[in-house]
């Protein structure tokens, strides 16, 4: 059975995301920063008439911040009934995978290995499948 992927990139890596989670890829022209958030959480923006949290995934990853710029590309996940829009540097391409995930058989960081949950192969390219459940959760998730 085949399977859609979102391949984006986040801290300079192409990772895919199962399409299943995916609702919308989209420009964010503004985020309002919300005091007292987790330090993941870039803040808050609109999206038809839709209130979004918005994720800035170098953070969830504990690699640092993004920078905040006039237009940024989010990818738009549903988790637990909440919208979230999770920063990426890039969006790829959705590609139909026919293999499913293999075990990650590498030595990630402990952000990558909190959020990896799985390998992808494309165009001979091993990706990370990334849980976007593990981003929003973000890095205080290892200290719960």
């Amino acid at each position: 059975m085949e399977a859609l992927h979102l391949i984006v990139g986040i801290a300079g890596q192409r990772v895919a995301l199962a399409a299943r989670h995916v609702e919308s890829v989209v420009e964010i022209d503004a985020v309002t920063p919300v005091p007292l958030v987790a330090p993941h959480i870039a803040g808050l923006a609109a999206l038809r008439s839709r209130v979004l949290t918005i994720v800035d995934t170098l953070a969830a990853l504990d690699l640092g911040r993004m920078e905040m710029e006039d237009v940024m590309q989010a990818v738009i996940v549903t988790i637990d009934g909440h919208l979230y829009g999770l920063l990426v540097e890039e969006v790829e391409d959705v590609i139909s995978l026919g293999d499913a995930p293999t075990p990650v058989c590498a030595v990630l960081g402990p952000g990558w290995a909190r959020v990896a949950s799985g390998m992808v192969e494309i165009d001979g390219d091993a990706l990370l499948l990334i849980d976007p459940a593990a981003l929003v959760a973000g890095p205080s998730a290892l200290a719960a």
